[in-house]
């Protein structure tokens, strides 16, 4: 034998497991809607000695516990489970039976509050929360009403899109050819001092034919870029910059000559907007005709055709505006001599002022 004796290590043994006598029970928390069970090897004093287990395990683990635990329906017990305590389960679900009936009451069932705890919030907090949010959005409303209610009548808003196909139709052939056409005065609705809609009077201003003119105009703007090989993304900002300019500066001058005049009972933004949004159909017409060939003497022509025209209406229909007839004189008072000629000359001057707005326009 050498030196050094050659022993064989002992043998691994596994330790032998010891539990305690009794371990107490502890309470459900609301957090698990089951209760907390511990499963041990060693019954409560008093209970029938059942057969040594050397371990247990839980039949049923509870679910995540989410902020809507409360919308998990609770698990049955079941009796073939390893380990537990029949007794302690069936107490725990008397104890919920009795606690949703409670919540119900006597008229059935009530819908569940999200439980806020979850992140941090109590229900007094919550509820704070939700009516500093309602106080604030309806300041907001309230602000924008007393603001901006009177210049843009929100209420009213429909009454300027209330057009039918005949309306628009016959609308746009007034637009071309309003020489055609003989009073451009508006019907009333009763004696309340209201106008009749866009669909029953051909004379009231409409926003329908303006807005899906200024859309057309961007259109056909960025068409031409494209067939003269100079299209760009942002040649629709560009257009709709000219358009929105356009019709708020044409309306900023209507607007400022009718307060330096001293024009009682003017008429709504609304209407002035409309009335500076007709020109686009002249535009229209005059892009067309560009993109049938039409070039040199010819072109200039037609856009002379349609500035003459759209003239033509704004000097008719913005007269029943600035010089009301005799028959409406009690309602705006008395008109003298040296008024009427001042507001006659500041109406030419708007209709003149059209061939401006027109040339900037179609130069695409």
């Amino acid at each position: 034998m050498s030196q050094f004796g050659t022993h064989s290590p002992p043998p691994l043994r596994h330790p032998v497991p010891t539990h305690p006598a009794y371990i107490p029970e502890p309470p459900s928390t609301p957090a698990s809607p089951q209760g907390y069970q511990r499963f041990s090897s060693s019954p409560a004093p008093g209970q029938n000695q059942g057969p040594q287990h050397t371990q247990a395990y839980p039949t049923h683990v509870p679910a995540y516990t989410t902020p809507f635990q409360h919308a998990q329906p609770p698990m049955a017990y079941q009796p073939g489970g390893m380990g537990g305590h029949p007794m302690q389960a069936q107490g725990q679900q008397q104890q919920q039976q009795q606690q949703q009936q409670q919540q119900q009451g006597p008229q059935g069932p009530q819908m569940h509050v999200p439980d806020y705890t979850a992140w941090g919030l109590d229900g007094a907090t919550a509820q704070l929360g939700m009516q500093l949010g309602q106080s604030a959005v309806a300041a907001g409303q309230e602000y924008v009403q007393r603001n901006f209610g009177t210049m843009i009548p929100s209420n009213n808003i429909k009454y300027y899109f209330n057009v039918s196909n005949s309306y628009v139709i016959k609308k746009i052939q007034l637009l071309l050819f309003p020489w055609m056409h003989k009073s451009y005065f508006r019907r009333p609705r009763g004696t309340q001092g209201e106008w009749l809609p866009p669909r029953e009077d051909l004379n009231s201003p409409d926003l329908y034919i303006p807005v899906m003119a200024i859309f057309t105009y961007i259109l056909l703007s960025t068409l031409h870029s494209g067939i003269i090989a100079r299209f760009s993304p942002l040649v629709l900002g560009e257009s709709a910059s000219r358009a929105t300019a356009v019709v708020l500066c044409d309306f900023a001058f209507v607007k400022l000559g009718c307060y330096i005049l001293n024009i009682p009972g003017s008429s709504q933004m609304v209407d002035l907007i409309a009335y500076g949004g007709y020109k686009f159909v002249g535009i229209i017409f005059t892009l067309t005709a560009g993109f049938l060939g039409l070039k040199g003497l010819l072109w200039t022509l037609v856009f002379l055709y349609a500035f003459a025209a759209n003239a033509f209406f704004l000097l008719r229909s913005l007269r029943a505006v600035i010089l009301p007839d005799a028959s409406s004189a009690p309602t705006h008072g008395t008109v003298t001599q040296a008024q009427r000629r001042r507001r006659i000359v500041f109406l030419f001057i708007e209709a003149m002022m059209q061939i401006l707005y027109m040339g900037w326009l179609v130069r695409i």
